[in-house]
């Protein structure tokens, strides 16, 4: 399995077969530390969480359908 790079603050997703930049349906795994608050009635609450690892599996263009044919480019604000 080939893993998608996470996009940054000066990097941003785009589909090479279309050229889409805004919308994406994105498969990911975490593994997370969770703090669960359960009140008398037993009902859980998730009062902080801690993502302590997390990888992005696939990504796939909401325009197109193409699967992983995603690439990194700079975002046009980027400070250089």
């Amino acid at each position: 399995m080939t893993t998608v790079p996470q996009a940054t603050a000066t990097t941003r997703w785009r589909c090479t077969l279309c050229g889409n930049l805004t919308r994406f349906d994105v498969t990911r795994s975490s593994k997370v530390v969770e703090y669960l608050h359960l009140d008398l009635a037993g009902e859980a609450k998730v009062e902080e969480r801690e993502v302590v690892s997390e990888t992005i599996e696939s990504v796939r263009c909401r325009w197109c359908n193409a699967v992983d044919q995603i690439e990194l480019v700079d975002r046009p604000d980027a400070a250089s």
